[in-house]
């Protein structure tokens, strides 16, 4: 298991897959934040979406705001519905991927 840079801790389970932050060659950098997956439908890919305050300088008010983010979902940490994850910023996986889930910060049904 490969040391990835971030203070988070490696999964539990290992995976062979090539794309795979802990267990594969796939490196990250840039930018990651938190996120709470809205849907798992596709194969090894989850959507995260994310909220983030916008300050609006007319109103000199903040508003919430959200975007969904695809990042490439390792074997090892299967993350589902509902639950809040970190992922962070990658090489381009796919067409819409450029983003991994790293590790799972609060499965779904927690407290």
């Amino acid at each position: 298991m490969r040391e990835i840079g971030l203070r988070v801790h490696p999964p539990a389970e290992k995976c062979d897959d090539p794309n795979c932050p802990w267990h594969g060659h796939l490196k990250i950098h840039g930018r990651y934040f938190e996120g709470i997956v809205v849907s798992d439908k596709g194969k090894k890919t989850v959507v995260v979406e994310r909220q983030y305050y916008h300050y609006l300088k007319k109103y000199e008010r903040y508003e919430l705001r959200r975007s969904k983010v695809h990042a490439h979902n390792p074997e090892c940490i299967d993350a589902k519905v509902g639950d809040r994850v970190l992922i962070a910023e990658t090489r381009p996986i796919s067409k819409t991927e450029s983003w991994v889930v790293v590790a799972i910060t609060k499965r779904a049904g927690e407290r």
